[in-house]
């Protein structure tokens, strides 16, 4: 079975006996390794999954970085400060565009007010947007009039990683860089992997395929061994996936 906390647990394995590194995005603005892995999380829901996620990284003595929403069921201050106590980078996963319906005034009010809240909670270096599939409004678009460095923040990944030399791999829609589920979640780039499993990906790795240099992004929800969670992430994830080939398509002829 594949996205199942065990299935993890090989992939990271397989990064570490090729000989990779392990970085939070953060770290990797300031210094980058030159074989390395930035493990990136967003927390979209059920963030007890990514609190599972960092303890299991923690016991292996290596590091992420965990983007939390502002929203009730993402935005958890005991789990986030468990993950930071555990040396992981806490960073904010804002959608403050699409909350507020495209005002950029309200919008970047927004920003500051969630950003000073996540700071009573972590110090917070970099962001990362959310890509709210069901809105019309893409949240990177607050920066075409904004700057985040004028509120500390030194990296926002679709804005400052070089995807020509770092290649990116997302489970998005509860698959490997598939394109046809992916609204927002993407991003230029030479590699074109064709990965379905998991175990794809750790065969590319024996194999010595993959780039120096990797953003990998999860989605801690969409992990577990447990079999009903497991069929019921499943479910839902389909159902999900069909929505969004349905508003691609809208937006291609559009």
């Amino acid at each position: 079975m594949d996205f199942t906390l065990k299935k993890y647990e090989e992939l990271i394995d397989a990064f570490i006996a090729e000989g990779y590194s392990f970085q939070t995005f953060s770290d990797f603005i300031k210094k980058p390794e030159q074989k390395t892995v930035i493990l990136r999380h967003d927390v979209d829901l059920k963030p007890h999954n990514s609190l599972t996620f960092a303890k299991i990284q923690s016991k292996k003595d290596i590091k992420g970085v965990y983007y939390f929403r502002s929203v009730k069921k993402s935005f958890k201050p005991h789990i986030m400060k468990d993950i930071n106590k555990l040396n992981h980078e806490i960073g904010y996963h804002y959608e403050c565009l699409a909350l507020k319906k495209g005002n950029e005034a309200e919008a970047i009010k927004k920003f500051e007010e969630d950003l000073n809240e996540f700071r009573q909670i972590a110090s917070i270096e970099t962001i990362c947007m959310h890509g709210s599939p069901m809105s019309k409004y893409d949240s990177k678009d607050l920066w075409n009039n904004y700057k985040y460095a004028d509120f500390d923040i030194i990296g926002e990944p679709y804005f400052d990683v070089n995807f020509e030399k770092v290649m990116y791999i997302t489970d998005t829609g509860r698959s490997w860089n598939n394109k046809k589920f992916s609204i927002r979640d993407k991003v230029k780039t030479p590699f074109d992997y064709k990965f379905k499993h998991t175990d794809d990906i750790i065969l590319a790795l024996s194999l010595g395929n993959l780039p120096d240099q990797i953003m990998i992004n999860f989605h801690p929800q969409r992990w577990t061994n447990n079999p009903i969670l497991w069929l019921q992430e499943l479910v839902f994830q389909n159902l999900k996936n069909i929505i969004k080939k349905i508003i691609i398509s809208t937006s291609k002829n559009s």
